[in-house]
């Protein structure tokens, strides 16, 4: 089966040796992303609710990019430096995915790049 990389100006361009998703088959995977915005190199705020948002929407700007929407996401990785922003983070994440209901982990991480305090990662499926 063929992969595909996905690849929009919507999001972020991927800071190191990856994509910012492969498409294989009906899947779709997309790499963790940080709350960068398109085209800069410095995180978009060092508050977390603007962070969150921010990974969200390039998350999502790169599901749309390959042909899905968020309601074709399977899974969804979270990563946070802070468990104690649990609840916000499902606040708005809520917001995003509204009555869809992925698989989802999230787990408490000592860092992430550029010093981000939320990181997301997602699989998405289509016509499986």
């Amino acid at each position: 089966m063929p992969l595909h990389v996905i690849k929009t100006d919507k999001a972020p361009a991927a800071i190191g040796p990856y994509s910012q998703a492969i498409l294989s088959g009906p899947w779709l995977f997309v790499s963790g992303q940080i709350p960068l915005a398109p085209g800069e190199t410095q995180l978009v705020d060092v508050d977390f609710s603007a962070q969150a948002r921010q990974a969200l929407k390039n998350l999502k700007e790169i599901v749309e990019a390959a042909g899905y929407d968020l309601g074709d996401v399977v899974s969804v990785d979270v990563f946070l430096t802070d468990m104690t922003r649990f609840s916000l983070f499902n606040e708005i994440y809520g917001q995003f995915f509204g009555d869809h209901k992925p698989a989802r982990a999230v787990v408490e991480v000592k860092a992430l790049p550029r010093e981000a305090q939320v990181e997301v990662k997602c699989i998405a499926c289509r016509g499986a």
